[in-house]
């Protein structure tokens, strides 16, 4: 077993050095030498003494007990410490130190049983982004054909404009939380199966931040952050549907221990028109023409989304046929053209007719030698009898 390092040189800070000065050279090297980071052979052991090292450093009375009595202090052989681990053998791969009180693998391996960990100490204090935001916009169906630029309000966490975020109250600021000595984290004895264990929790005095507040701000009541009425100008793009959403980065609520703020995303839902039905940039519309027009044929005015077009309706066209209009289609999405419009043409047969437009209808049934006297049979009635007879 390699010899035990002092746990000062192990960081490379002094012995006059800060709560501050510790948790910087402890973040350094954490990174430097973590497992996940760094493939030497010997990374896993130098992160478990830094992690070791840290532990017994960052708690003030581990501090005082190691500056006086060393590594015995450290272990608990002075005023407590670990406890019921000092006499173990035989486990000396787990970490330079062993588990002569230190912990600094044995932690490792029953933190998913106990909670906390070496590798989590730091993170209670460390910057996190803050919440995503959810907001809907309706929008009509020609604002989300051709874009449209909204401005919306909701509520959201900012930082707190009376103390800036610190939580305390003006003329005063927050100190190190004397529970945990600023690490967010403290370590809880309990009594298990297998002897004393220590496990990792979040500090009930500072909740995690490693700051005491005695004189909390009066607006945000030690929180830092307030909530507040946001406005922002939404641009939304032409071609958006029900269900599409944007990302306006940063437009969330405020992150924690200075963390960036998070984002909001806008959820998009867009009416139904009455006269056209969309799907994508392909815009569809439904056509009633007469009989004269599809008999005759006619040039007939269509509406589209970009406005009216004359469309030609050839002679002899038949309900159910359809017309495509090129480029007449709502735009592409992030794109630089548009779709097209389908034109559905339906033939709509008259309810009522005067005596002029009877006696015009009799003399074209006349002609095309199809009976309007439902007792005799007519021209279609001689196709449908011809078939059953086959």
């Amino acid at each position: 077993m390699a010899e035990k390092r002092d746990y000062y040189d192990v960081l490379g800070v002094s012995k006059t050095a800060s709560d501050d000065e510790l948790k910087k050279a402890y973040r350094k090297l954490s990174k430097k030498y973590h497992p996940d980071i760094n493939k030497d052979d010997d990374a896993e052991d130098k992160y478990k003494e830094i992690q070791e090292a840290y532990e017994n450093l960052s708690d003030p009375q581990k501090r005082a007990a190691y500056d006086q009595y060393g590594f015995a202090g450290a272990n608990g052989g002075f005023g407590g410490g670990a406890g019921g681990f000092s006499g173990f053998d035989g486990f000396d791969g787990f970490s330079s130190g062993g588990f002569s009180g230190g912990f600094g693998g044995f932690e490792d391996i029953f933190s998913s049983f106990f909670g906390g960990g070496g590798s989590s100490q730091a993170s209670a204090t460390a910057p996190r982004q803050g919440d995503d935001l959810q907001y809907r916009i309706n929008l009509t169906f020609e604002e989300a054909v051709f874009g449209v630029e909204k401005e919306i309000k909701y509520n959201r966490e900012e930082i707190c404009h009376t103390c800036d975020g610190s939580g305390a109250k003006p003329g005063t600021e927050a100190v190190t939380c004397p529970k945990c000595g600023g690490r967010g984290q403290v370590q809880v004895a309990r009594e298990t199966p297998i002897g004393r264990v220590m496990s990792t929790q979040t500090c009930d005095v500072c909740h995690g931040t490693g700051k005491e507040i005695k004189d909390p701000c009066p607006t945000c009541h030690g929180e830092g952050r307030e909530k507040v009425a946001h406005t922002v100008k939404v641009k939304v793009p032409a071609g958006v549907e029900t269900g599409q959403q944007m990302r306006l980065a940063g437009q969330g609520d405020a992150g924690v221990n200075g963390g960036p703020y998070g984002d909001l995303y806008v959820i998009f839902n867009v009416k139904e028109s009455k006269k056209f039905h969309r799907e994508g940039s392909e815009v569809y519309y439904d056509l009633p023409i007469s009989f004269i027009q599809a008999t005759l044929g006619a040039e007939v005015e269509v509406p589209t989304v970009h406005g009216n077009v004359k469309l030609k309706i050839p002679a002899g066209t038949q309900t159910g046929t359809k017309f495509r209009l090129r480029g007449k289609g709502a735009p592409r999405l992030n794109g630089n053209s548009n779709g097209d419009q389908t034109v559905t043409v339906n033939i709509v047969t008259p309810k009522k007719l005067n005596d002029e437009q009877r006696k015009a209808l009799e003399a074209f049934a006349k002609a095309s030698g199809e009976g309007v006297n439902p007792q005799k049979e007519g021209f279609f009635d001689k196709i449908k009898k011809g078939f059953e007879d086959l």
